[in-house]
């Protein structure tokens, strides 16, 4: 969607707006405030509900679609766009994302608006066959509402929420979710070819889904891996060599467990940091709504991106680099026939690195979000097994991507460039949405 068509649909939907106000000035419709039981944290609780319906497998205690990355980004992008459109349906502070959103009272529920518009996203995504996890989000959306006094605030709230989740699902259909394509496996010096024990080529479609907020899936191309045949080449070959291997490592206890704690998905973790900085923050309903739109959309277009990214370029992973390494043209680099990653190597190529995508993405967004780089907060990653996972304290948004980068080196994914160019891309992304999406309104 063109930045003149969302100006346009601005211009329509304040004048709906401004329509709403005056009718309700002149005493047709009462002007009444929410209740004062109004849930303030609704955001919160359907990030974490969405999180677990879309993330966690069909047999957990809290039953989901067991969708990892990057997969379960773009739907998560799909809850938070509906929830950010029907709270400002609301609240009217900025502009929407969809186009003919309807105009809703200002004495809405915005706690109905957010439940509503969530739960049906959600049950919109979830196949039939599945019907443990359609009842467990309708129980959730069934505790949330309990919590919301009843009467016509609430039921006005309802009615935004369902229908902007209409819209947002209809505007997704068909965006090229589940396609068809997958990667190209090579068999020359530098080609992506599956990697042992896994051996398996997925996500090849997400090169190709609709963007959310991008022009095209190609925006942010990267510069590319380096030449195989350069000493820079060699010296990342021998840094995740040394670094990355599963037996016979130069890790020190400390790196291997921030491996360990950048092995995880990141997804639960990085979004519930974000909770606990939104309550030590004290942000606003409306607020909750803005922030987690921008993190999730910037988000889940990074990886769309990555993916184009990946598919464009096509690269070996360090595992089938040093095992293959006296075919690369490259003196400085040896090959070792046994050496594997640290944990079994994803299904896709190398660059650039879909973690660092997300990462970078979701850090920068809160970064222009709050104006500033440095705040502090905590993550709590559950690590991989065998190994712990940890708890790390930071100072500054950015800080999250430095060890990001260096984790992924450490366990033996990537190559040092295809790390900072992953996150180069998810800070472009969410510098992107930044300037050109959910602006103020007057």
């Amino acid at each position: 969607m063109t930045l003149s068509k969302r100006r346009s649909r601005v211009r329509r939907w304040l004048a709906g707006f401004t329509a709403l106000a005056l009718v309700a000035m002149a005493g047709l419709i009462p002007v009444a405030s929410v209740t004062a039981a109004e849930p303030t944290d609704m955001v919160l609780d359907w990030n974490f509900n969405a999180i677990n319906a879309i993330g966690n497998a069909p047999t957990a205690a809290t039953p989901g679609l067991g969708q990892p990355p990057p997969l379960s980004p773009i739907h998560l992008a799909m809850v938070h766009g509906a929830i950010y459109d029907a709270v400002n349906a609301i609240d009217g502070g900025h502009e929407p994302y969809l186009d003919d959103i309807p105009a809703a009272p200002a004495s809405a529920s915005k706690a109905a608006a957010v439940a509503t518009a969530a739960h049906d996203v959600l049950v919109g995504l979830i196949p039939v066959t599945l019907p443990q996890v359609r009842a467990s989000v309708y129980a959730l959306s069934a505790a949330s509402r309990a919590e919301i006094a009843p009467g016509p605030d609430k039921e006005d709230g309802i009615t935004i929420g369902a229908a902007v989740a209409a819209l947002m699902l209809a505007e997704r259909t068909g965006d090229g979710r589940f396609g068809a394509h997958s990667f190209a496996v090579g068999d020359e010096a530098g080609e992506w070819r599956p990697v042992p024990p896994l051996s398996n080529n997925v996500f090849g479609w997400v090169a190709r889904v609709d963007p959310f907020t991008m022009n095209s899936t190609d925006q942010f191309r990267t510069e590319g891996p380096l030449d195989m045949a350069s000493p820079e080449y060699a010296a990342e070959f021998n840094e995740v060599k040394a670094l990355g291997a599963q037996t016979g490592s130069s890790r020190t206890e400390a790196q291997t467990l921030l491996a360990s704690f950048v092995s995880a998905n990141p997804v639960p973790y990085m979004n519930l940091g974000m909770r606990e900085i939104a309550v030590a923050r004290g942000l606003s309903t409306s607020e909750q709504a803005l922030l987690f739109v921008k993190t999730s959309m910037s988000s889940a277009d990074a990886l769309i991106g990555c993916w184009d990214d990946k598919d464009h370029w096509n690269v070996w992973r360090p595992q089938t680099a040093i095992v293959e390494a006296a075919n690369d043209g490259n003196p400085a680099t040896s090959p070792q026939a046994d050496w594997l990653s640290l944990f079994p190597t994803p299904g896709y190529p190398d660059h650039p690195s879909g973690y660092n995508c997300f990462t970078g993405a979701i850090w920068h967004s809160a970064k222009a979000f709050f104006g500033t780089d440095q705040i502090a907060f905590q993550l709590t990653s559950p690590g991989v097994s065998p190994l712990p996972g940890s708890t790390r304290t930071y100072t500054r948004f950015t800080d999250v991507i430095d060890d990001t980068i260096n984790g992924r080196i450490l366990n033996g994914y990537h190559f040092r460039t295809p790390d900072v160019q992953g996150a180069w891309i998810g800070k472009k992304v969410a510098q992107w949405v930044d300037k050109h999406y959910f602006e103020p309104v007057d």
